[in-house]
């Protein structure tokens, strides 16, 4: 299909990214933001990619699944890592940027550039009239998001996210855990870290009085009708043994190597096909991140765990995007329909800005007559596509970058998870600069 001009809808971090990839490839954009006329409870600022929760960008090392990504956006011409680059301020290995200036340098290179034209006006209905790429975020407006469920049916568009905490197999200390099923019923699918009742104790100690994490008015009235999923903390407090007849019960579970059952026992499911991932089951929970990794380390086998996301509870509009969205964020029915940011289930603001780098320049080639381009599973960049398009194991919940999402290197490295990782990423990085060397776009 050939366009004129191409909507992208809102312009937080995603929309701003795919209108600039869009333009930068000489499609001219209708970008449609509602502030400052209409703000969501997370936003106060007029500007453009507004950073309304941290201005951390986290790590810029290679030998991290975000740094990777940052520097696989920057190599594609980012308009947001051009920005954090310009507007960083020290933070040690992390990159982290003046909020307002951030702000004020999208807002600012949006606006000037002669491709895109801005609509100050909120969206209540998907577009039909030409390419659009749909950015609107985790606050999508209730119009909006209506219009999303009569295209997705009432199970495609979830409003509320609660996932326990995920972290990497290959950290977790299997010398301590065990593989077993309950009662040895079906394959020994579960990882569970067992606890005699001195460990069950500090564990317990240490979880009822950990710090939770500060809730938005939004979120704290979404917990309170959101049913059928209590945070682990919270069911702790009921009482010492709720644990232990609820997701701790160790009833059924036989170490083979002692051959008995544990006074509590702790269980991982997979997260994905390779099993690179497991997340702690029944564990959902809203405690402060740092308090997650100290509490959880406190189990059995976890104790040098890496966690690749955290648990979290809260408002959340988002996609059940596999069987949606293809890889490259268009909708298998309508391809010229596309989705980016957190709606479509990447998790965090350089997620979010990547999704969009993606669906703009796809969004471009569409509007150009142009194949789509579904970039390779070994970029971080492919990796997070590829997860939203085919999801994991079970329910489809949103997820950050990181290298259990990127398929495995061929051989082993040597030297520990550091080296592997930048094995990973120097892979990755040679893979997609071969990819745009060879496009023609």
């Amino acid at each position: 299909m050939s366009a004129d001009f191409v909507r992208v809808l809102g312009a937080g971090l995603a929309g701003c990214e795919a209108a600039w990839q869009l333009a930068s490839r000489g499609v001219a954009v209708r970008l449609s933001e509602m502030k400052p006329q209409k703000k969501t409870p997370a936003h106060h600022e007029d500007g453009f990619a507004e950073l309304c929760c941290s201005n951390s960008l986290r790590s810029d090392a290679l030998s991290n699944a975000v740094g990777l990504l940052k520097e696989e956006m920057r190599r594609v011409g980012s308009l947001v890592m051009e920005a954090a680059d310009a507007t960083r301020v020290p933070a040690g290995s992390a990159l982290a940027v003046d909020r307002a200036l951030f702000s004020e340098y999208i807002t600012a290179r949006i606006k000037n550039h002669p491709l895109i034209s801005v609509e100050e006006a909120e969206i209540t209905a998907l577009p039909h009239d030409t390419v659009t790429v749909v950015a609107t975020g985790p606050l999508t407006t209730d119009a909006l998001a209506a219009d999303i469920v009569r295209l997705t049916g009432k199970s495609g568009l979830n409003f509320f996210d609660a996932v326990a905490p995920i972290v990497d197999f290959s950290s977790i200390n299997m010398d301590v855990a065990f593989f077993a099923s309950r009662y040895d019923k079906g394959d020994a699918d579960y990882i569970n870290c067992p606890m005699t009742k001195e460990q069950y104790d500090v564990f317990y100690e240490a979880l009822i009085s950990a710090r939770e994490a500060e809730l938005k008015e939004f979120d704290k009235s979404e917990l309170k009708v959101f049913e059928g999923c209590m945070p682990v903390e919270v069911m702790a407090r009921r009482g010492y043994d709720t644990l232990r007849y609820g997701p701790l019960k160790p009833v059924g579970l036989i170490d083979p190597r002692v051959g008995h059952e544990y006074y509590a026992v702790v269980q991982l499911r997979k997260e994905n096909k390779e099993g690179t991932m497991y997340n702690l089951v029944g564990f959902q929970t809203h405690l402060a991140f740092p308090e997650q990794k100290r509490v959880f380390s406190l189990i059995p086998g976890l104790e040098n765990a890496v966690f690749l996301r955290y648990g979290v509870m809260h408002r959340n509009t988002y996609l059940s995007s596999p069987g949606f969205l293809t890889d490259t964020y268009a909708t298998k029915a309508d391809p010229t329909l596309f989705f980016a940011g957190q709606m479509t289930g990447v998790e965090g603001y350089i997620e979010s800005a990547g999704s969009g780098l993606v669906a703009g320049i796809n969004a471009a080639r569409v509007a150009r007559d142009m194949q789509p381009l579904s970039l390779p599973r070994h970029t971080m960049l492919g990796a997070m596509a590829a997860y939203v398009a085919g999801g994991g194991i079970g329910d489809f919940v949103p997820m950050n970058a990181n290298f259990g999402l990127v398929e495995r290197l061929a051989q082993k490295v040597r030297g520990g998870k550091a080296k592997r990782n930048e094995a990973l990423s120097e892979r990755a990085l040679a893979a997609l600069d071969t990819v745009f060397a060879d496009l023609k776009d």
